[in-house]
């Protein structure tokens, strides 16, 4: 019996583009990139995606149509999508656009742990952060207007996608550096050590001296 293999963004992108037509690895990354799918999957390491088509294989949702060489590139095995493959390719797709996923992005992780860094050092990096999507947004807004009259729709909706997600997060990021600026979010050492004193953690206490990155750590 085939292994079950767990979906991803990239096994996804696999099965989809082997829809279109048969692929060699190669001829996959470079259609990602081509169709703009890099924006939202990370196709930049090849490893990974070899090791994707592996599992795709052992599994039984690809197969190898041929091998093909070329004069200037090494031999190079074409895939193709099996009839158990084109299922999974519907099942996978329509369970990723219905049912929403905890995926930990690293923001929300950092921002968990924000009273590690000084308020006035949290400023300077979300001010850092705000200028950045903003120029993201603008970017987004450039690719969006370029493609409008050649492209249709249904082609650029992960792009509006990634536009909105980050506009909102640039607006969330400027309402809570305007917040630190005006000092209505703060906190030090003293205020979390006395909250802390009241609302004992179970089973965990409190180090005598901050970590390197605390609140009143010096500056560097």
């Amino acid at each position: 019996m085939p292994p079950e293999v767990r979906r991803s963004p990239l096994a996804l992108a696999v099965l989809a583009l082997l829809v279109y037509r048969p692929l060699h690895p190669y001829g996959l990354q470079a259609l990602m990139k081509q169709w703009g799918k890099d924006q939202v999957i990370n196709v930049s390491q090849r490893a990974s995606l070899y090791k994707t088509i592996r599992r795709l294989l052992a599994a039984g949702l690809i197969a190898v149509r041929h091998t093909e060489r070329e004069q200037q590139y090494p031999e190079r095995t074409v895939y193709e999508l099996t009839d158990q493959g084109r299922a999974a390719t519907t099942a996978w797709l329509e369970e990723m656009l219905a049912v929403p996923r905890a995926e930990y992005p690293e923001f929300p992780a950092a921002l968990s742990f924000l009273m590690l860094v000084a308020p006035a050092r949290a400023l300077e990096l979300l001010e850092q952060r705000k200028s950045l999507l903003a120029a993201r947004v603008a970017e987004l807004d450039a690719t969006l207007a370029a493609y409008a009259d050649s492209l249709p729709r249904v082609s650029l909706v992960e792009t509006d996608y990634v536009r909105a997600v980050t506009a909102a997060e640039l607006h969330w990021v400027t309402e809570i550096a305007a917040d630190l600026q005006a000092g209505r979010l703060t906190w030090s050492k003293e205020t979390l050590r006395a909250y802390h004193a009241t609302h004992p953690p179970s089973g965990l206490e409190l180090p005598d001296q901050p970590g390197p990155c605390g609140p009143d750590a010096p500056k560097q």
